[in-house]
This record gives structure tokens, C-alpha cells and sequence, in this order.
């Protein structure tokens, strides 16, 4: 009998002793804390369509820095734009980061995102954001003319990327029209040139140029001689130089700076979501990302990509910004919606 009721009168001291704890702790665990330091114990979702390798950097040197443990969720732009408004406020995404300014339109439209705190406004020039300040540049990457070296002197060069609807240039071309690359460089020329020049011009894309599935492999078929030059951003040259350059040796690049549509930068974007329920974490994710930091990692990485925050310069390899001579396009006005519906019109979806 005298150990049975040792036990039971342990079993109960136990008992009060978890429900001390738990009242104490008001019911919540401590991962369910945001403090506004930042712990080992916080935790944020970013729902993800930048390049995996360099959002995966930003996330290493991040949470080595402020014990925030970030969970990706990988895709691409529209794939994880559309999630997100289905998902609505019930959304467990904390950030959403795209390759793309487009997407990032889409979300601030539906009213989804939260507004960008100053430092960030601070540490991002004005025209690397949107005029609504509802979200923020990350990063930026240049349309440019591949052209094979072998096929095509400077001479030959087309001056404006608007040059690519003469007939002249009918099966000489390349792009990638399904992927958010090719259309937010459309967006851009929808902006500066209006719908019936763009509208035009697609039409006649479809019947000048050859489709291919991404980038790559659009400068690919540019190196092996199937097309004279594509349409595609600098950074896929730049990455595959860097590598063998077995799949760029032939080709060149020309800026058509002047202004030009085909010298749009288009900024990868960066939001808070409003529904997040642990913005002050999100928050500083995106701090770090537009900070010293963040944007060295693009300076130094194997991305290519530009940076576009707090003074810092891009990879020595790169033309910088400043010499591409961009058109000015606010990105909050840029239109996937209406970019699709024009491609479809014109054939090219």
C-alpha cells in the first residue's frame, strides 16, 4: 500500500506541475512566438518563384543571422500568384517573391499585400519599386538580343526590338512566349507603346518568329544556328559562360538601350502578405533581402541577376544599370491579364 500511494501522490504532483507550466505559458507553444527581435523559435513561409539556388542563399544567410527559420514553397510566377488569391486571407504564405513584376501586380490588385515599411523604402530607389509602395524590388534582369556571332554583324543588328515585326526578319527570330519572362517584357512594350502597337506586333511575332520552352533554350537554338538572335534576358548568357559556355560560345548580346521597349529591366519583386500572422519576421526577411547583405549576394553569387538596394554595385561582368538606358515603367501598372489576352488573341497562346 505505501508504494502504491507514492506513486499516485507523484503521478499527481506531476500533474500540477504540467498545469502549472502550461498557465504560465498562456497555452501556446513557443514557435508560435514573433517577437520583434527575432528567435530560433520563429518561423515564416515564402512562397517562392525567384531562382531556387538564390532565394536559397538569401534564406541560409538570413536565418544564420537572425534565427528565423524560413520554409520555401517553390513555383513559378503565375503559378504561385494565382495560389495565393485563391488562398486569400486563409493564406499561409508570410512573403511572396517573384522573378517577375507582373505577379507581384496581380496580388497587390486583389488587395492582398501589406504596405513596405520605410527602411525598406529607404534601402530601395524609387524607380526599383512600385509608385504604391505595396511591395519592392529585389532584384532586376535586362531584355537583350542574342544574336549568333557567325550569322549577324553589329551592322545587322535590329536598333529597336519593335525592328522584329519587318518581314524581313520572318523565321530569323526566337522567344519564348509561354513563360513570365517573354511576358512581362510584353507588358512593358503594352505600357510604353499602347494595345494597338502591341497587339500588332504580336501578330506579326506570330508569324516571324519560332517558339521555344524557355530561354535557354531559346539562346541554344541561337548558338547552333537554327535562328538568327532571340529575345531573352542577360543573365542565362552570363550563367552559361560561366559554366562550359557550350551553349552560348556563338552567341553575342546587344543592349537596345535608347529607351527602346527591348531595353525594359524588369524587377523581381518582393511583399508582405497582409493576412500573415507573423509580418514582423516577414518584415525583416525582406529587410535583409534589400539590404547590404541580401544584395551582396547577388553581387557575388552565380545568378547573374542585378542588384537594386542599398548602393550596391553589380557583378564587374555586368553592364551596369545606369549605361542600359531602360525605358521608365512603373511597375504597378504592368498587366498580366491583358498581356495574355493579347498573346492569345494574336495566336502566340
Amino acid at each position: 500500500m505505501k508504494t502504491l500511494f507514492n506513486k499516485t501522490a507523484l503521478a499527481a504532483v506531476a500533474g500540477i506541475s504540467v498545469l502549472a507550466l502550461a498557465a504560465c505559458s498562456g497555452g501556446t507553444t513557443p514557435a508560435a512566438s514573433d517577437g520583434a527581435q527575432g528567435s530560433a523559435t520563429d518561423s515564416i513561409t515564402v512562397y517562392n518563384a525567384q531562382h531556387e539556388s538564390l532565394t536559397q542563399a538569401w534564406v541560409d544567410a538570413f536565418t544564420k543571422e537572425t534565427g528565423i527559420k524560413v520554409t520555401l514553397r517553390n513555383g513559378d510566377d503565375s503559378e504561385l500568384s494565382n495560389q495565393i488569391i485563391q488562398e486569400g486571407s486563409k493564406s499561409p504564405a508570410d512573403v511572396f517573391l517573384t522573378e517577375n513584376s507582373p505577379a507581384m501586380t496581380q496580388i497587390e490588385n486583389a488587395g492582398l499585400f501589406t504596405d513596405i515599411t520605410s527602411k525598406i523604402k529607404d534601402q530601395v530607389p524609387a524607380q526599383y519599386r512600385p509608385s504604391t509602395n505595396k511591395w519592392t524590388g529585389i532584384a532586376a534582369r535586362s531584355t537583350v538580343f542574342a544574336y549568333n556571332k557567325d550569322k549577324l554583324t553589329e551592322a545587322q543588328l535590329p536598333k529597336s526590338i519593335m525592328d522584329l515585326a519587318d518581314p524581313a526578319w520572318k523565321d530569323r527570330w526566337a522567344a519564348s512566349p509561354s513563360g513570365a519572362d517573354f511576358q512581362a517584357i510584353v507588358s512593358a512594350m503594352l505600357e510604353l507603346k499602347g494595345q494597338d502597337a502591341t497587339l500588332s506586333w504580336l501578330k506579326s511575332m506570330k508569324e516571324n518568329s519560332k517558339a521555344y520552352k524557355g530561354n535557354s533554350t531559346a539562346m541554344k537554338a541561337v548558338n547552333a544556328g537554327e535562328v538568327d538572335g532571340a529575345i531573352i534576358y542577360h543573365y542565362y548568357w552570363f550563367g552559361d559562360q560561366a559554366k562550359t559556355g557550350e551553349n552560348s560560345k556563338n552567341v553575342a548580346l546587344e543592349y537596345f538601350k535608347n529607351e527602346d521597349p527591348g531595353a525594359f529591366v524588369s524587377v523581381s519583386g518582393g511583399g508582405v502578405l497582409a493576412s500573415s500572422k507573423h509580418q514582423a519576421s516577414a518584415e525583416k526577411f525582406l529587410e535583409f533581402i534589400t539590404g547590404k547583405a541580401g544584395q551582396t549576394i547577388l553581387q557575388t553569387g552565380t545568378s547573374f541577376e542585378y542588384p537594386v538596394a542599398s548602393d550596391v554595385a553589380p557583378n564587374a561582368k555586368l553592364t551596369p544599370l545606369k549605361e542600359l538606358q531602360a525605358p521608365k515603367v512603373d511597375a504597378a501598372k504592368l498587366n498580366s491579364q491583358k498581356v495574355t489576352d493579347l498573346m492569345t488573341q494574336a495566336g502566340l497562346l
